[in-house]
Order: C-alpha cells, then sequence, then structure tokens
C-alpha cells in the first residue's frame, strides 16, 4: 500500500486519549487502530507481532547482517505513538491533500483559514504537496505520521532483504498525550538497546533535550455570602484565582522560546465559593524548574497567610511529569550523530533544536532506553491548523532506512 494512503486511513480512525485517568490505555478507541496496526505489521512479515491488554504493539525485524557484523551493532528501535491530542476533536477526521502549494491562504472551510500571515513557516512548503484537515478536527499527523513512516520503513526493509540491517524493534504506544505512554513500556520485551521516538515537527529535526515537566494543581476554596451583605466578608473564589495567577511570573507559552520556561494555566473552573486551577510548569534548567515549582507553592502559602483567617484556603499540589532526556543521553551521543549522518546523506540538513515539550523517549530514557527524537514533517500540532507537509513525510521515510544503515557496526 502506498504510504500516504496508509496514513490516511490511520488518520481516520478517533484515537484520542483522555486526561486523568487511572489506566492504560486512557480510551479504549485507541484499540481500534492498535488491532489494524498488529494485522498490517503481521501482513507486512514482521516478527514476534504482538498487541497487549494495555493497548501496546510491537513487533521485529530480525538482523540480516552475519554474526560477526551484529556483535558490532545495536538492536535499534523506532517508537511512534497513536492517541491524539485531547485539546482539539479527533473524531470524524476528514484529511485533504493540496498538491503544489502555492504559498497563499488554505480555505479549511467557511470560517477557517489556514494562513502563512499567521503560520510564516507554511511559505517553507511552497511546491511541496500538504495534508490538512477540513477545519473541525485536528489532523492527527502527531503521531500518525511517525506510525506511518516506521510502517513504510518495515515494508521496505522487508521488500528488500538485500539491505542490511541489525535486529530492528517496532513500538507503537497508547497516551503519549496525556503523558502516560511509557509509563508500562515493556523495555525488555521490546528489545532495543537504543531507540527513536518519530514525534516532532519539520523534516530535520533531532532532540535530546527536552522539558523538565510539572503539573500544579490548585485548590481554593472561598467565603460565599449573599453579595448585597458581603462588605468584608465575601472572598471570592474565582477572584482570588486570578490574584494567584498575578502572582506568577509573567513567563507564559505566548512569550517564550528556545530554552524558555513557562507556567501554562491549562483551564479553570469553578464559582464564589471554590475554583481550581490547573497549570503546566516547564524548563529545560534543571535548577530553574525547581525554583518554578518553589514559586507556585510560595504563592499558594502566601495567600493562605493573607487570607485563611477571614476563612479562605488555598491548596496547591506539585507533580512532576518527566525530566530532560539530556541526562541520559549525554553519554550515548552517537545516537544523535548517527541520525544528524542520516539526514545529511538524504540532503537535509539536520536542525537540533530542544523539544519545547516530552516525548516517550523522555520518560524511556530514564528507564534505561536511550532514546532522542526525530520530526515527521508536521506542524501546527494539536489544534485544527493541524498539517502535514507530504513531501517530508515521504522524505523521512527514507531518512528512517538511512539510520538503519548507519547504525551498522556502532556498538559502543
Amino acid at each position: 500500500m502506498d504510504a500516504v494512503e496508509r496514513l490516511i486511513s490511520y488518520l481516520k480512525i478517533d484515537t484520542e486519549s483522555i486526561p486523568d485517568q487511572d489506566h492504560i490505555p486512557s480510551s479504549e478507541k485507541q484499540f481500534d487502530l492498535a488491532r489494524v496496526l498488529e494485522k498490517d505489521l503481521k501482513e507486512l512479515g514482521v516478527s514476534d507481532v504482538r498487541l497487549t491488554e494495555h493497548c501496546y504493539v510491537y513487533g521485529k525485524i530480525p538482523s540480516n547482517l552475519s554474526r560477526e557484523e551484529n556483535a558490532k551493532t545495536p538492536a535499534l528501535g523506532f517508537i511512534a505513538h497513536m492517541d491524539t491530542a485531547p485539546s482539539a476533536r479527533g473524531k470524524n477526521v476528514k484529511p485533504r491533500i493540496i498538491e503544489n502549494y502555492d504559498g497563499k491562504d488554505i480555505v479549511l472551510n467557511e470560517t477557517e483559514t489556514l494562513s502563512p500571515k499567521i503560520f510564516p513557516r507554511l511559505l517553507d512548503a511552497v511546491g511541496d504537496d500538504l495534508m490538512v484537515t477540513d477545519g473541525t478536527t485536528l489532523l492527527g499527523a502527531d503521531d500518525k505520521a511517525g506510525v506511518g513512516e516506521i510502517m513504510a520503513m518495515a515494508e521496505y526493509l522487508l521488500s528488500h532483504k538485500e539491505v542490511p540491517h541489525g535486529d530492528i524493534c517496532i513500538g507503537f504506544t497508547p497516551d503519549e498525550e496525556v503523558g502516560c505512554g511509557a509509563d508500562i513500556f515493556d523495555i525488555p520485551g521490546f528489545g532495543a538497546e537504543i531507540a527513536y521516538t518519530v514525534d516532532g515537527g519539520i523534516l530535520g529535526e533531532v532532540e535530546y533535550e527536552n522539558f523538565n515537566a510539572a503539573s500544579g494543581k490548585l485548590k481554593i476554596h472561598g467565603v460565599n455570602v449573599h453579595p448585597g451583605s458581603a462588605k468584608d466578608k465575601m472572598l471570592n473564589a474565582l477572584l482570588l484565582a486570578m490574584e494567584f495567577n498575578s502572582l506568577l511570573p509573567p513567563c507564559i507559552p505566548a512569550n517564550t522560546e528556545g530554552y524558555e520556561g513557562f507556567f501554562h494555566l491549562c483551564d479553570m473552573s469553578g464559582e464564589e465559593s471554590h475554583a481550581e486551577m490547573n497549570y503546566i510548569i516547564r524548563d529545560h534548567d534543571k535548577a530553574k524548574f525547581e525554583e518554578k515549582k518553589k514559586i507556585f507553592a510560595d504563592a499558594a502559602e502566601k495567600l493562605n497567610q493573607k487570607y485563611g483567617a477571614k476563612g479562605a484556603s488555598f491548596e496547591a499540589v506539585i507533580k512532576d511529569s518527566y525530566f530532560n532526556m539530556k541526562e541520559k543521553l549525554k553519554d550515548h551521543m552517537y545516537i544523535v550523530e548517527v541520525a544528524k549522518t542520516a539526514f545529511e546523506k538524504e540532503g537535509v540538513k539536520p536542525i537540533v533544536t530542544p523539544i519545547r515539550g516530552g516525548t516517550d523517549g523522555a520518560s524511556l530514557s530514564y528507564k534505561g532506553l536511550p532514546c532522542p527524537n526525530l520530526s515527521t514533517g508536521g506542524d501546527n500540532f494539536h489544534g485544527i491548523y493541524e498539517y502535514l507537509n507530504l513531501s517530508s513525510f515521504r522524505k523521512m521515510i527514507d531518512v528512517l532506512i538511512r539510520i538503519t544503515q548507519e547504525m551498522i557496526g556502532k556498538k559502543p
């Protein structure tokens, strides 16, 4: 099957994950894609294919090297996640291909337009084929593009037996978008010594640094009385929430970039007597990360001291999510160098950049599987303006195949 046709079939399967669940997968519908991938891998001839009760899909392409060569070649993994972000609807995805993009506005529907005036990186894709949404859902290229690229790589290697490679391990995970994708990943059963997640953005990205990440939850109990007799008694929880936010530094996603960290208010709810706020806290630098967590906790304590005697309270709960994988990859930088070489040999300039987010690879690196991240060719993830550069998508397939070649003999 053509790689793009296969990808479209995956994009049309709803795999939206659900936050704050106590089980994996967070949504049963992720099995709908997992079962298709299990079937497709078996049909391609991948060995040891298995779908677990927790919706992880594993498979292996055995080495065709000599025993001597294989001993010098690390077992190599490629990983992508099946779920899509809950920040935009993932049901009834209707992908559309724009051939030979001309640099102009792309009308998604009667009310939504994908414009280079707002998203100037579109202009880098002039002349390329793009895949876009219909403006009512996300596309799901994050990370079904990665899934499709790995599947196309597997199909190529299995239909071209003359191409040498070591052991290739394939893994597809659930729930990456809600931070649980690596929680029960079977590293011993996966069989790889090193791996790449294929879960990045624009073509050429090689990422081995990511945010240290935590969630910050704040519960506010106010004092509510009739507004007509509220003088010196009412403590409106919603207004207290606004005061709490004002105590945080103004480093938010909209005004930070590169290595700059942030506080991000994801959602808030409540009324006069009770309010809740959910934040994510991010920084690449571990010391600054710890400082941000302290600022969050101190802001709650300051307001407890200010309003506690008047009946209000602030409960802050901070929970670490993942850490910067650079700490675990700094002793395995040959993995990054192999990826850079593969891009260069395929005519693509490598872009070594920090991830302003996280991947399964961050958690897997801390669990003992060094795992930097590679591009997919997509952009504007997690929303209706998501698009995939199909020219980059096809090139990434070549890059993954090239990596399997470049990894031969690279075992430390």
